[in-house]
């Protein structure tokens, strides 16, 4: 199995381009919010029970996903400061040692690009942040610090790049089949 790690600041298009990803390889999506959402139902976002809850559902799914065979599996994340520093170890583990192979593709945008997307009223359904001056006070904090980017990565800048023509150029880069190619 192959996960695509597709990660960014808030804004970026992470899941816009995943659900263009998905429908391109066929692949399975699992975004961010599903887990936040369910944890953050029961536990305050950032407390403990939260981030170590947060954290098992996550390698859980990466771990069944892995033994279920699947072709592969799109993951959508933030670095933010409540991550545990080494959740891209545990996740490498998880999937590595069952055979499968974990993907990272950065996603980055212009700041004046990204600001608009995040007031879009599109981001409330899920929930996202969408205030430009809630994510600037969060950003000039550190929160989106990211531990050390993982080495081997694709950097995909979305700023001008429709969310298909982003999705493709992953699947080539990274050489996915496309859904059409596996059935």
């Amino acid at each position: 199995m192959k996960l695509i790690f597709l990660y960014g600041l808030p804004g970026v298009g992470k899941l816009t381009v995943a659900c263009e990803l998905a429908k391109l390889t066929g692949f399975k999506l699992f975004h961010n919010h599903l887990t936040v959402d369910l944890v953050a139902s029961v536990f305050d976002f950032g407390s403990k029970p939260f981030v170590e809850l947060r954290e098992k559902v996550w390698l859980e799914v990466f771990k069944q996903a892995v033994g279920a065979d699947l072709n592969g599996l799109i993951f959508t994340f933030v670095f933010e400061r409540t991550v545990r520093d080494d959740f891209v170890e545990k996740t490498r583990s998880v999937v590595e040692s069952a055979g499968g192979e974990v993907l990272f593709v950065e996603l980055t945008c212009a700041t004046e690009e990204l600001e608009k997307r995040i007031e879009d009223p599109s981001r409330q359904k899920f929930g996202k942040l969408s205030s430009v001056v809630n994510f600037r006070e969060l950003k000039a904090s550190g929160v989106f610090d990211l531990p050390t980017p993982p080495k081997s990565r694709l950097v995909v800048d979305t700023t001008r790049l429709s969310a298909s023509d982003c999705a493709h150029f992953i699947a080539s880069e990274l050489g996915l089949s496309s859904a059409a190619s596996i059935e």
